[in-house]
């Protein structure tokens, strides 16, 4: 079908966006060593960035139902230019502190963005848009790492000011070509009710931020503890892990851009939804599990479909649950849910793989993840 006008200003919005966050995320780590930080702070730099993104996101996705999605994408697209600078000229460890601060308050965009599409679809169009938006996130991580990458070869600071003059210029391109998608609602009960921080009061948007949670505090577990696992049992250096995940973010891209919106018509979104959380729940058991390269292989493949199957069915019934008054704080909510799982699941993954065994994580994702399955069955969400 014919696309909605507008859509693909959003979709390289964010696309922009998040090659710009994949640039900055590799490197991190060894960069905060040259200012003496040690696992322990470079675990917090990481956490950082995501408290500040669970307090902001559901305030900048109110913000947007209050002045329109396209001047709270702009204002978040500035704050990551002058997060990923700070970052970059940081001479101290407290500045890039303050960066990931800068740059994790102004992740909201996101949150936004999917609320802008959502904003311009038509409901039977909504699920392919909202997966292909999926699809502009893997783009992010399968690019930015690599011009992260080369961008480094220039010196250690410049794959940060990379990433902050990307996001510049994608804040004048939304200025410029970004439509306003937010429709004007007259609804005073609503505006009235909702000031401050507060917790959506509709049920169903608290389960599914329940649900949000629990699946990425699995993922996440599995994302921080990989290349642990991977040099352990199969002696993965950083580079073939590296290599794993790129085909990981490839095969996210294939389903979310590509077949996601025919398997939403066929199945159904409610029913997509709870097989994708089946299908990682397995995939991640089998990770744990695997002690040769097949099932390794099998393992990951599961996860990575189950995941692309899952994330934007996710999203998908949050705009339906939200209405159209709603949308961006529900939006924001949700990516409130998801910061949540991202401080406390590294943390956590690595005290099991420490304490148990470098299965645990991935073994403890599966049953947490089958944990959402059966909340997901319970509450007829599927």
């Amino acid at each position: 079908g014919v696309f909605p006008k507008g859509y693909w200003t959003i979709w390289t919005t964010v696309a922009l966006d998040l090659i710009g966050f994949g640039i900055v995320v590799p490197i991190l780590g060894v960069y905060a060593e040259r200012f003496g930080a040690s696992g322990y702070s470079v675990g917090w730099l990481f956490a950082t960035f995501s408290l500040a993104q669970l307090v902001f996101s559901p305030l900048l996705g109110r913000l947007s139902d209050r002045i329109g999605r396209k001047p709270v994408i702009v204002i978040s697209l500035i704050g990551t230019a002058v997060g990923s600078f700070v970052t970059g000229a940081a001479g101290a460890l407290w500045l890039l502190f303050l960066g990931r601060v800068i740059d994790g308050a102004s992740g909201g965009s996101l949150s936004v963005a999917q609320a802008a599409v959502a904003d311009i679809a038509t409901p039977e169009q909504r699920p392919k848009l909202v997966g292909m938006l999926g699809a502009a996130f893997g783009v992010g991580f399968v690019l930015g790492p690599a011009i992260g990458g080369l961008a480094a070869l220039g010196g250690p600071h410049v794959p940060f000011y990379v990433a902050a003059a990307l996001a510049a210029v994608n804040a004048v391109a939304a200025i410029v070509r970004l439509p306003e998608t937010r429709k004007v609602t007259t609804e005073p009960a609503h505006r009235e009710a909702r000031r401050g921080f507060a917790v959506p009061s509709n049920s169903g948007l608290r389960r599914l931020a329940l649900l949000g949670f629990l699946a990425t505090f699995a993922f996440v577990a599995f994302e921080a503890t990989f290349s642990l696992f991977g040099s352990k049992r199969f002696d993965l250096t950083e580079g073939s892990t590296a290599a794993v995940f790129l085909v990981i973010g490839l095969v996210l891209v294939a389903i979310q851009g590509g077949g996601f919106g025919a398997l939403a018509a066929k199945v159904g979104v409610p029913r997509l939804y709870t097989l994708g959380l089946a299908v990682v729940a397995v995939g991640l058991v089998v990770v744990g599990v695997s002690t040769a390269w097949p099932a390794l292989v099998i393992g990951l493949l599961l996860l990575s479909v189950g995941q692309g199957v899952a994330s934007p069915s996710l999203t998908e019934l949050v705009n339906r649950e939200a209405g159209e008054h709603q949308r961006g704080e529900a939006m924001g909510f949700q990516q409130s849910s998801y910061a949540v799982g991202r401080v406390l699941g590294p943390p956590l993954a690595g005290s099991v793989f420490d304490r148990i065994g470098v299965w645990s994580p991935m073994v403890l994702g599966g049953a947490i993840t089958a944990v959402a399955v059966v909340l997901a069955v319970g509450w007829g969400v599927h």
